[in-house]
């Protein structure tokens, strides 16, 4: 078992990966939250010459699942540490016509209204320190018509790692539904899955439980809402 400073230093490169340990720490994550991303990438129905952006890139080593999935996909992935910036420019060299990658603030998102066919975000929620005006952002620069994947732990499944005390806000599904409904969209699919993985501070494996939120903004009033709930684990 990690001693405090030692889990209150990994809580901080899980938010905000730097340097050496920041890599080793990116590796671990691309590897451990693997599962939950390509779930995330499938929830998006990825079609021809859409544009898909990523909040929360990490080391971008999944990129190349996401270019598979249809014809003429474009990807921009964001993130605010410049060691993963500069990992997933390293990892994804053989994509640089359709994978571009941008630091960012945080908070606003450096992109003109209505941008995106497609947004996902997996593991980040936690981080988010205006969650209801973050998710306007979203909002702003996804097409209309467009579906934004949000991914998360379970705050029961999180509150049993040790590092989760360090800086991290943590939802059930019933609080993020919560928060989404306070934002500008619509409508919203919940799935609750689970997966066997390895943990984060050694080499025992655990049950997580995680959501996949698949959220709409169609400007249409007859959507209620109520989310609409489906059960399935991986």
């Amino acid at each position: 078992m990690m001693d405090k400073d030692k889990l209150k230093i990994l809580a901080q490169h899980l938010a905000h990966p730097e340097g050496e340990k920041g890599i080793e720490i990116g590796e671990m994550m691309n590897a451990t939250n693997i599962g939950m991303t390509l779930e995330s990438i499938q929830a998006l129905l990825i079609e021809d010459h859409e544009h898909i952006l990523e909040i929360g890139h990490g080391n971008a080593g999944h990129v190349k699942s996401i270019l598979n999935r249809a014809q003429d996909v474009q990807y921009t992935g964001i993130d605010i540490s410049e060691t993963m910036h500069r990992e997933a420019l390293k990892l994804n060299g053989a994509f640089r016509d359709q994978a571009d990658f941008m630091l960012y603030d945080g908070e606003k998102l450096p992109f003109e209204d209505k941008t995106f066919d497609k947004i996902f975000t997996v593991n980040t929620v936690y981080f988010w320190k205006q969650p209801v005006e973050y998710l306007n952002e979203i909002y702003r620069v996804l097409k209309r018509t467009g579906t934004f994947v949000l991914t998360f732990g379970l705050r029961d499944f999180m509150e049993t790692l040790p590092f989760t005390e360090f800086g991290f806000t943590l939802y059930n599904t019933d609080e993020m539904e919560e928060v989404v409904s306070k934002s500008y969209f619509k409508s919203m699919t919940v799935f609750e899955k689970q997966e066997e993985v390895k943990s984060k501070t050694g080499d025992e494996t655990m049950t997580r439980h995680y959501t996949i939120l698949t959220i709409k903004n169609k400007n249409n009033e007859h959507i209620s809402k109520r989310p609409e709930r489906k059960m399935g684990s991986s």
